[in-house]
């Protein structure tokens, strides 16, 4: 009986490795495209107001995933029916989609006196703030998250802000917006386990255009405008909003959210790479140090410590 407990309890383990594994992947590949969309959303700022693009970026997303969930679900589609019409679904893409709403508006708005960078910093403070709403849900975090978590934070500040000195109104917005955000990925980890993930971050988007295209109206609006920024519109609306929070959602279903936010800081440190290979900025040897921090946070934090059984 020992041997057969054993052999099972190994077999679980391993299932575990793998969903973990999986959603590792699925968070890294996430984090890859939205480290890409700083430049889209400062270049299509240009054209558009930030409310403007946030409402087209969601609408995109929605018009992209309403046809992808119904090509997965072709053969079944009493149950695709069915599926939509979840009460839990509902709640739960609403409140991810209000605190989406938030994050996203305040980071557009705050992108507009603040450099991508710096941006990319304090949005990804949010590495600090879901351990800290975790705590008062009850969730303590492991040493290996505290030490990730610290290693993270101080590998942020040494990519984006080593010799900045003064605050503005614009970096509180950014503040504002990592708190939204903590909540968006707690949201996402608490309602989310058992929903389909492409329906959940369809509703979001949803929402969230919905709430971005009340404030579009008091936006100058214009079609030439939205022509101009229409590649990033496109970018950031598909492959951002349509693909990424995807995968966001999928991932949190298999990695709990303190590893996730660890692993999602990764964010400032591919918009920072992407800075430097696709637009030819230098990096200092503050920003190469601060990237081998974060990068050593969240293997760190992917190390789950042995429990005694």
């Amino acid at each position: 009986m020992l041997h057969l407990r054993q052999i099972y309890v190994r077999f679980v383990s391993v299932i575990e490795m793998r969903e973990k594994l999986t959603g590792n992947i699925y968070l890294i590949v996430a984090v890859l495209i939205w480290g890409s969309t700083f430049i889209a959303q400062s270049v299509g700022m240009d054209s558009v107001g930030p409310f403007t693009f946030l409402a087209l970026r969601c609408a995109l997303a929605v018009v992209f995933l309403l046809p992808v969930i119904a090509v997965f679900e072709a053969r079944d589609v009493k149950n695709y029916v069915r599926k939509w019409c979840t009460k839990k679904l509902w709640v739960g893409g609403t409140l991810c989609g209000i605190a989406l709403f938030v994050a996203a508006g305040l980071q557009q708005v705050g992108l507009v006196d603040t450099d991508a960078g710096k941006a990319g910093f304090l949005t990804a403070l949010y590495v600090v703030l879901v351990p800290v709403l975790g705590i008062f849900l009850g969730k303590k975090p492991t040493v290996n998250v505290v030490i990730s978590i610290i290693l993270s934070v101080t590998g942020l500040y040494l990519l984006s802000c080593v010799g900045v000195t003064s605050i503005r109104t614009s970096d509180l917005l950014l503040l504002g917006s990592a708190l939204a955000f903590a909540f968006q990925i707690t949201f996402v980890e608490r309602l989310g386990n058992g929903l389909d993930g492409l329906r959940l971050n369809c509703i979001q988007c949803l929402v969230c255009g919905i709430l971005s295209g009340f404030m579009m109206l008091t936006e100058d609006v214009s079609l030439s405008g939205i022509l101009n920024c229409s590649i990033p519109l496109l970018y950031a609306g598909i492959l951002s909003s349509g693909v990424a929070y995807s995968l966001q959602v999928l991932g949190q279903q298999r990695v709990e959210s303190n590893s996730a936010s660890i692993i999602m800081s990764l964010e400032s440190v591919v918009a920072v790479l992407c800075g430097w290979l696709i637009l030819h900025e230098t990096m200092t040897p503050w920003e190469i140090s601060g990237c081998v921090l974060v990068f050593a946070a969240v293997i760190l934090s992917q190390i789950t410590p042995k429990k005694k059984t």
